[in-house]
């Protein structure tokens, strides 16, 4: 099998109304995608997840750069493929960000590519471990731009009606009193058998933390997460030792090494690692692998909205369980099932990646 063709779509999809956390005001979620096509007729589908700003350059970053050095290769090859792409002269200019997510893109093209070529679901083809259900917790709520009454009714609702065990709350206010009152307020709601994690998106400095992050415990928190500057790995490692609350972050990490460093430092307690941010299912599996030599669990945080990530799960013995939010699910031929508060793990031969034609229609930019 050889790659004869790679093209990139920039989707952005309107989410079903606006969210805040403490550092983003969301209305679209974009999807920079990139198709790769083999002289065998088979197609791999990738892509990444953006607030939607640099899908652009996302996309054009494939197309010039990454797309010439896939003509005329092996998909199988993936390993390789990887190496040339990280060691490219893009190296240069970024090593997260930009060129991190567009390698992400197409490395998951790849993988999606072998397991249709493979005739399996790519959980499968990566080995299996979890072969029928998968533990989630719903971040489709919570958000900071809820009232408090609208953050309880909601919580509550995907606890006690769409059977959630565990949901996830947005924190960050300017007056830390203000998420103490409001994580307060769910629990009392939930009551104690509910996981219960508050997000505070890099809102807080290592004060804050400190003395908000005690005061959160009373609530039994499941994790706190991401409450400091992602680049601040001696602060988190102060918090692990110093909280009974346990560490979880991942989400603006973009490399093996950025979690190597934290995990050496014992710096997190939860591995939030994205496939749609370091680079691919490639660097993915080897982040997992070696929070396993730490037995460190495993919970992705989910750019892809769950579609990638319930094949990686679903084959990680780590992998303890995994976000959802349901944004773009209605855009793929094969999109995730949740079914009382677990995804239920596909069967179709393929990464679950592949986008509706009416889809990229509707919500293409370029």
């Amino acid at each position: 099998m050889r790659i004869t063709r790679v093209e990139t779509h920039d989707l952005r999809v309107p989410l079903p109304k606006p969210i805040t956390d403490s550092i983003h005001a969301v209305e679209k979620w974009g999807v920079p995608t990139c198709v790769v096509h083999t002289d065998e007729g088979l197609t791999g589908w990738g892509y990444t997840g953006t607030l939607s700003p640099g899908n652009d350059l996302i996309c054009e970053t494939i197309d010039r750069y990454y797309a010439p050095i896939l003509i005329g290769k092996d998909p199988f090859n993936v390993k390789l493929i990887w190496d040339e792409l990280h060691w490219s002269l893009l190296r240069w200019v970024g090593r997260a960000g930009i060129t991190q997510m567009a390698h992400a893109a197409v490395d998951v093209a790849l993988w999606d590519l072998m397991a249709k070529a493979a005739g399996k679901p790519l959980w499968q083809y990566l080995g299996g471990h979890k072969p029928e259900r998968i533990k989630a917790y719903c971040t489709d709520g919570g958000w900071l731009n809820w009232s408090r009454e609208d953050l309880v009714a909601d919580c509550k609702r995907l606890v006690e009606e769409e059977g959630f065990p565990g949901v996830k709350i947005k924190i960050g206010k300017e007056d830390p009193r203000e998420d103490y009152e409001r994580t307060k307020a769910v629990r009392q709601a939930l009551g104690d058998k509910p996981m219960l994690m508050v997000d505070c998106n890099q809102k807080w400095n290592l004060a804050t933390a400190m003395v908000w992050g005690k005061r959160l415990e009373e609530f039994d928190l499941f994790w706190l997460e991401e409450p400091l500057n992602p680049d601040d790995i001696a602060g988190h490692r102060r918090l692990a030792e110093e909280l009974n609350v346990p560490i979880a972050l991942g989400e603006h990490v973009y490399t093996k090494f950025g979690f190597r460093d934290y995990i050496a430092a014992e710096a997190v307690e939860y591995v939030q690692v994205d496939a749609t941010r370091v680079a691919g299912i490639t660097e993915w599996l080897q982040v997992a692998g070696m929070a396993a030599c730490y037995d460190l669990r495993i919970c992705p945080h989910v750019g892809d909205m769950g579609q990638i990530h319930q094949h990686l799960t679903a084959a990680t013995p780590n992998a303890l369980l995994q976000e959802y939010i349901p944004w773009i699910r209605h855009c793929f031929v094969d999109p995730i099932v949740v079914e009382d508060g677990h995804y239920l793990v596909p069967q179709s031969p393929e990464a679950s990646t592949e986008m509706k034609p009416e889809a990229l229609e509707q919500y293409r930019v370029r």
